[in-house]
């Protein structure tokens, strides 16, 4: 009689467990569940070490959640407030407590950068305002020798501006747009200057204090900080540990670290006046203009453009064991924040590409038929892009051109013309007139110039 009583217990804690389990899997929302595959695919196939992702919309958390590993060493699992080293989204930051500055009238967006810092522009002026949009044309200083310098230097944020003064200019200021870490470094140093703080020391009480974002931090290599994941490297061997990393050469251009929780808090607090003022958050998301009048999608911080028919405002960060994406949809009252523990193949771009899709309508570009003999612009280009001196050659063919970079085997077809002799590549826009191929990638714009 007792086995029997014992048994039939059992029975009925096996099935209620069985019916939490499995209401418990039926509570999943359909963007959880894909969520879920997307993640999970990419950590089997050792893609990616873990992620982080939270989208919040209309006051309402539709995922926060983490994924694969913090620690491949040690297996430990991703904590669900993991503690991420965000790279260049470090940028918006350094941009605000600028135009903070600004606000307090302690310096302007027109001055010229040298009110403040020694450095030889060899006549130029560069203003505050191009230092934070990347029109500057500053050289950088991104090789493995100099990248080695400054690892054991004891101020490589400063030694970054002795490497980086000699070099030619990549472009005249104001004439291109060319993602430059130079200028947010310098950024950086103004702040310090201006406030008499040390940089962390100001993004701590400014912004960091007042609104609670207690896991937001400097990087640091030696202070134990809760929840601090671990950084990989995609490479054909598997994933390996992202080398060391001194934190003061990405500084202010990319040194902070911080949580999905966190930077929705502050991406909402800045979003809605409570970090600067309005003319200035204004002139924060307000993209700028070429000498020429050419608008380009970055503006003070932060890309603002339309993305297949969404206004988004946000920024990317990359490198040294870590991929970042914050995307904000003004009109759409959507935020998305994706965090990865691995530099390779899938980017943020990746993941919340395929989830900014589950909640809104991609609306396509709208193709036109050709309006001009592209045999005009037939021809062999060449001018500075981020990374080098690049030569491309542009063919015509039916409905389309093709382009080939020189020295490259691969020969792309750009064959969505939407007017004005301009093609769409994804989300890169490529004008061809007037003896020029210009690229406007986002984050980048130049100019390319047709040999004669």
């Amino acid at each position: 009689m007792k086995q029997t009583t014992f048994i039939y217990i059992a029975i009925t804690l096996l099935l209620a467990v069985s019916c939490q389990n499995k209401q418990e899997t039926s509570t999943a929302s359909p963007l959880e569940t894909y969520a879920d595959s997307l993640f999970q695919t990419s950590i089997d196939s050792a893609q990616i070490a873990g992620a982080s992702i939270l989208i919040f919309q209309k006051d309402k958390m539709l995922l926060k959640k983490s994924y694969g590993y913090a620690s491949l060493e040690l297996s430990t699992p991703m904590p669900s407030d993991g503690n991420f080293f965000i790279a260049s989204v470090t940028k918006q930051f350094t941009a605000a407590a600028i135009l903070k500055l600004v606000e307090a009238k302690k310096l302007s967006l027109d001055d010229d950068f040298t009110k403040y810092l020694e450095f030889d522009t060899k006549g130029r002026k560069i203003t505050i305002a191009q230092l934070l949009d990347h029109t500057s044309g500053l050289p950088q200083a991104e090789s493995k020798e100099e990248f080695m310098q400054m690892t054991f230097d004891e101020s490589p944020q400063k030694l970054m501006v002795k490497l980086v003064e000699p070099k030619h200019f990549l472009h005249e200021p104001g004439e291109a747009m060319i993602y430059n870490n130079t200028a947010f470094v310098l950024l950086g140093l103004i702040i310090e200057k201006i406030t008499g703080q040390s940089y962390e020391e100001y993004l701590q009480e400014s912004f960091f204090d007042p609104l609670g974002m207690s896991n937001t931090s400097y990087t640091s290599n030696t202070k134990v900080t809760k929840n601090k994941v671990n950084g990989y490297v995609h490479t054909p061997k598997g994933l390996q540990q992202n080398g060391y990393l001194n934190y003061d050469i990405p500084y202010s251009a990319g040194a902070l670290s911080s949580t999905t929780e966190d930077l929705l808090k502050w991406m909402q607090a800045l979003h809605t006046g409570k970090v600067i003022s309005a003319p200035m958050y204004q002139s924060m998301i307000t993209p700028s203009k070429l000498n020429d009048g050419t608008p380009i999608r970055y503006a003070k911080g932060l890309v603002n453009f339309s993305y297949y028919g969404h206004q988004e405002i946000g920024h990317n960060g990359g490198g040294f064991g870590f991929l970042s994406k914050t995307r904000y949809f003004p009109d759409d009252d959507l935020y998305i924040i994706c965090l990865l523990n691995t530099y390779g193949p899938k980017g943020g771009d990746f993941f919340t590409d395929k989830l900014t899709w589950k909640l809104l309508d991609q609306k396509e570009f709208n193709q036109f038929a050709l309006d001009f003999d592209t045999n005009g612009i037939e021809g062999t280009y060449t001018g500075q892009t981020r990374d080098t001196i690049q030569t491309l050659d542009i063919k015509s063919i039916e409905n389309g051109i093709t382009r080939q970079v020189k020295g490259e085997e691969k020969i792309d077809t750009l064959n969505l013309y939407v007017g004005k002799n301009t093609w769409m590549d994804g989300n890169d826009k490529i004008t061809i007139e007037n003896n020029e191929y210009r690229v406007d990638k986002i984050y980048n714009y130049y100019i390319l110039k047709k040999e004669k």
